[in-house]
């Protein structure tokens, strides 16, 4: 048996044909969901990029105990627990996040790994005598660019697109073509997992003109203006140029597609539909002016962020190819899956449930869906109402349980780490005690935006709250229940104003 997983970066599943766009080209998204069962309430679980890759490895959520950071000694890793049991792990990817302090723990859990530089601002090429211009459409970049930081980060992505002036040479396409490789040299043998994840669609929507010249690109404003790289903020832009920044995503999703349809033309090519997994998913979405806002992380977590595409094709039950699955699902549930997939036993440490029944009979293997970041809101659905939940507490301090004290881009300073003390066991860390750090201020944290209550069927941008008293109560017991069973620490739920069973507020 062999499986591979394609995966993307926020790609938002309103923006793909078979999940109801129909202005988007994604000729081979609709090949896809003709292939696999097409998953229509899969949700993220943490946000953003390596929270979720956690819980990919792990098949537990991460954004109860920390934010972003690398994997954990203790944390039981899917692609190295198939490599443990004889079966070739490999990983290709673009993601630059893998290769930075945050991240630098997951690739070594496979059997061997190939990297492709290049994306967003990836320090790659050195040209310091390179002028890049410092423009842009978004109003909110204005002040960004004014700091010595980030302007580097524009000046190193500028640089880097400059290596990347032709198809091949873009990462996405090295990316493909080392995965697409691994397939012609290895279609013929037994036991393999091939991970190819590219960065994209993430920001910046960097495309060639061919990709561009997909969609009109009417802008009426000045067309050297930089267009393709939103700020995580609130939209201050025109409905022009709204539909402008739309469009350079759409270009990139186009790109995404045409790349998936190699992987499926390779299939085709070798047959290899009778015994090998398909998975095609992606981590969280992206707002391009839902809600009014750019982006992610500075707004709450709306539908187009954590309700999220996925596709499985499963060659022990192919004879539901092109069907749609409704139970709810999450990114926690494919390590358990591949396990089963492989005949591996699931460690008990994992909450993530195999999908081969929901493939099979649309099985119900959880009443709630329960996401967001850490130290943030906490959000619940159930398929029908999306609840927000703030904080009742927010002056309660937080703090981070690592033994790999690493933010994304650098290691906690000795700063943070002066008050820090060494905590007891959780459930799940394996009888390890763990560093207890004063969570940073700087965090990721929408509480200020209150506590909401959406009607997913009948108007998902009202606010019913005040006119749902027991929806609300239900969604919260949800929380309260998924937090349990994740051993989330007493301060999360005094934060949160929720108590453990058996506690008092």
């Amino acid at each position: 048996m062999r499986a591979i997983m394609v995966m993307y970066d926020s790609l938002n599943r309103n923006m793909l044909e078979p999940y109801g766009c129909d202005w988007i080209y994604t000729p081979n998204f609709k090949r896809l969901a003709e292939k696999c069962v097409q998953f229509e309430n899969n949700y993220a679980g943490s946000l953003p990029c390596m929270p979720a890759r956690r819980e990919l490895h792990t098949g537990r959520m991460n954004f109860f105990h920390r934010g972003w950071g690398p994997m954990e000694p203790f944390d039981d890793s899917m692609p190295e627990i198939l490599k443990n049991n004889g079966i070739y792990t490999h990983l290709v990817s673009d993601h630059q996040h893998y290769w930075e302090d945050g991240g630098a723990t997951y690739h070594g859990r496979y059997s061997s790994w190939e990297i492709s530089r290049g994306q967003e601002a990836d320090p790659w090429k050195p040209d310091l005598g390179a002028e890049c211009s410092m423009s842009s459409v978004f109003q909110a970049k204005k002040e960004s660019l004014k700091r010595p930081v980030y302007r580097q980060r524009i000046q190193q992505d500028a640089v880097n697109r400059r290596f990347m002036d032709t198809e091949e040479k873009t990462s996405q396409a090295v990316t493909f073509a080392s995965g697409l490789d691994f397939i012609e040299r290895n279609h013929s043998q037994d036991n393999w997992f091939l991970q190819i994840e590219t960065f994209d669609p993430h920001e910046p929507f960097y495309t060639l003109q061919a990709d561009k010249d997909l969609y009109p690109h009417h802008f009426a404003g000045d067309a050297d203006l930089e267009a393709d790289w939103p700020p995580y903020a609130p939209v201050q832009e025109d409905e022009d140029t709204v539909r402008h920044v739309r469009y350079n995503y759409a270009a990139l999703v186009s790109k995404c597609d045409r790349y998936l349809g190699k992987v499926l033309d390779a299939m085709d090519r070798h047959d290899m539909w009778k015994d090998t997994m398909l998975i095609v998913n992606t981590d969280h979405g992206f707002l391009l002016g839902e809600h009014g806002w750019w982006g992610k992380s500075a707004m709450p977590v709306y539908e187009e962020l954590a309700h999220t595409p996925l596709f499985i094709y499963d060659p022990n039950q192919p004879q539901y190819a092109g069907q749609k699955r409704s139970a709810l699902t999450q990114t926690i549930d494919l390590a358990p899956t591949l396990l089963e997939f492989f005949g591996i036993s699931i460690p008990e440490n994992m909450t993530g449930k195999p999908l081969q029944k929901v493939i099979e009979a649309d099985m119900a293997i959880r009443s709630f869906a329960v996401f967001g970041y850490f130290g943030s809101q906490v959000n619940c659905t159930d398929g029908r109402y999306l609840y927000m939940h703030s904080a009742s507490n927010p002056e309660v301090k937080l703090y981070e349980y690592t033994l790999m004290p690493a933010h994304m881009r650098g290691m906690f300073t000795p700063e943070e780490l002066h008050d820090a003390q060494l905590a007891a066991p959780f459930s799940f860390t394996k009888g390890c005690p763990v560093l207890r750090v004063r969570a940073k201020d700087r965090r990721v944290d929408t509480t200020a935006f209150g506590s909401a209550l959406y009607d997913l069927a009948q108007n998902p941008s009202e606010n019913v709250l005040d006119t749902h008293a027991e929806r609300v109560r239900q969604l919260s017991e949800g929380i309260v229940k998924v937090m349990e069973a994740h051993d989330a620490p007493k301060e999360a739920f005094c934060r949160l104003g929720f108590s453990r069973e058996g506690e008092s507020r």
